[in-house]
């Protein structure tokens, strides 16, 4: 039974605040979410999320119905307008443009006999938008439970020893919702981060953009591509495809246009104006880049825009670090909650978080489309391989035990091999006649290992915390599958072993058996320093 009963009240009910809702309420932690506005957004925003997204989401019972294939490569056209003149065109990844490379052309297949793309994990990124994602979100967060809110404008919100009180103003009355922490995840303009007077810092504000949601038949003329830079004397800007007939063509100025206004766009990007077009909505935002100062205050966390406002980029690192904030979170607010852990395990939250966001701040002002934007007062430094940056950010905190600050920030999980603090590195097991990647096997603190010495001292740890650490013996309780050892990806020996958390990160590893008889206490001091958050 939980120790507090009351709910963690999450604000905002739009991409994280729904993924907060869903991990919470999936490890049932009573939830209560607030939302101001009464439906989802027209808009469908987001598009693209990462493999890494998907990964938790599956966790949580999500599954991606139209993954990407293994071979996709997302690449986006310079040109005049889609009819016209096609000036170069990019890659997903890319950093530079390639005037050379004929854009009509499909991107060349992998030559035989070159070394295949690694694969970290048996996830796939997926193209659903946004406004089709939030629904699904929604409906697994109520059946599990979740309190969704509409409607709901959090006007105050006050903090003690014991618990959150927001006073939420709904249908012209106020009310009182009373919880045990909160989490804000109510955007860029977070309503409860200015409440807190908590600051921000990076590049800030850069321009205005705005946007056109439409439909039309355009697939016509985009020959297999689905982004467009448009570059005309009189018209800057950018089109999009979500790939179900709508398209949004962001502008890039502060103009807000009219129907008719915003059809001559549409006709003066595309080239020609011989097609339906059905204006679905306008709007306007703006393209900032800032990170809150910290994402912890008493009781209140911040998470998504609230806590980092980063631009739409190639790497996907707006909503979906929004995504992995919560999923970083929610373990730990059910472990204090279920009194399995000490609040203090709740300070590495922002401990954690805080640099990936930095990191990727810098980062998107590393790659093209950005770096007209750069400061030269705040360099960003080196561009950072791609898998590195989605699967290979290093976390440093009290509740990671070998991962000090000299180390670099991002590096491949082949690269970093097992190093505490990192993603658990992806390999396939047999699970009772199943092939599953290992991470489907971890869904609590884990200590994995080829060795069956290690059971004893898991038991040891079990005895003073019931059923607190699960013992996943490679070879014994499942068989992996592929050349190779586990240990050898893990950076142990044989008969070392790593400790996983409940989010598939590595607290802790042992290179090899320590002397008989110390491996219980070790353990057991090792699972108390990560597991309650104690250096």
């Amino acid at each position: 039974m939980a120790i507090n009963s009351q709910p963690v009240i999450v604000v905002g009910a739009s991409l994280v605040g729904l993924s907060a809702a869903l991990c919470l309420a999936s490890q049932k932690v009573p939830t209560i979410v607030l939302e101001k506005h009464s439906g989802i957004s027209r808009h469908p925003r987001a598009i693209g999320f990462t493999p890494r997204t998907m990964e938790i989401y599956h966790s949580f019972g999500l599954e991606n119905d139209n993954p990407a294939p293994d071979d996709f490569v997302l690449r986006r056209a310079h040109v005049e307008s889609i009819t016209g003149n096609w000036l170069d065109s990019t890659n997903w990844s890319d950093t530079e443009r390639k005037p050379k490379q004929d854009p009509q052309k499909q991107a060349p297949k992998q030559k035989e006999g070159k070394t295949e793309k690694k694969e970290y994990s048996a996830a796939r990124g997926s193209a659903i938008p946004q406004d089709k994602l939030e629904p699904i979100l929604a409906s697994l967060a109520t059946e599990r439970g979740a309190d969704i809110r509409r409607g709901h404008k959090v006007l105050r919100v006050d903090q003690d020893d014991s618990g959150v009180t927001a006073i939420v103003e709904h249908n012209g009355k106020e009310e009182v919702v009373r919880g045990s922490y909160l989490i804000a995840a109510d955007g860029n303009r977070s309503t409860i981060r200015e409440l807190l007077h908590i600051p921000r810092s990076g590049r800030g504000y850069m321009q205005t953009i705005s946007s056109v949601l439409f439909r039309a038949p355009l697939e016509q003329w985009t020959k297999g591509y689905a982004q467009f830079s448009i570059e005309q004397p009189d018209l800057k800007a950018f089109l999009a495809s979500y790939s179900d007939g709508r398209w949004a063509l962001m502008f890039h100025d502060a103009i807000d246009r009219d129907e008719t206004t915003s059809k001559a766009g549409i006709y003066q990007a595309v080239g020609r104006s011989d097609f339906p077009i059905e204006i679905i909505t306008k709007g306007q935002w703006e393209l900032t880049a800032l990170v809150a100062d910290t994402f912890q205050s008493g009781r209140v966390f911040l998470a998504g825009d609230a806590a980092h406002t980063l631009p739409p980029n190639r790497g996907g690192y707006g909503a979906n670090t929004g995504i992995h904030d919560v999923h970083n979170l929610a373990w730990k607010l059910a472990a204090v909650l279920s009194g399995a852990s000490s609040p203090k395990l709740l300070e590495t939250y922002t401990a954690e978080r805080r640099p990936v966001a930095l990191l990727r701040h810098d980062q998107i002002f590393v790659r093209a489309d950005y770096k007209v934007h750069l400061d030269p007062a705040m360099p960003a430094g080196e561009q950072i391989d791609d898998d590195a940056m989605e699967f290979g950010q290093i976390y440093q905190s009290d509740g990671i035990i070998g991962a000090d600050e000299g180390l670099p920030r991002a590096m491949k999980p082949d690269e970093w091999k097992g190093q505490p603090g990192t993603h658990l590195p992806h390999f396939w097991i047999e699970k009772e006649g199943r092939r599953i990647p290992v991470l489907d096997a971890i869904d609590s603190w884990t200590l994995v290992s080829e060795a069956r010495e290690w059971s004893d001292a898991v038991d040891l740890v079990n005895q003073t915390w019931p059923d607190k650490v699960k013992s996943l013996q490679i070879g014994q309780d499942v068989q992996m599958i592929g050349a190779g050892q586990a240990s050898e990806l893990l950076g142990v020996l044989p008969n070392g072993a790593v400790l996983v958390r409940p989010d598939g990160y590595i607290a802790w590893r042992m290179h090899e058996f320590p002397v008989e008889g110390e491996a219980g206490e070790i353990l057991k001091d090792v699972v108390f320093k990560t597991s309650f958050g104690y250096s």
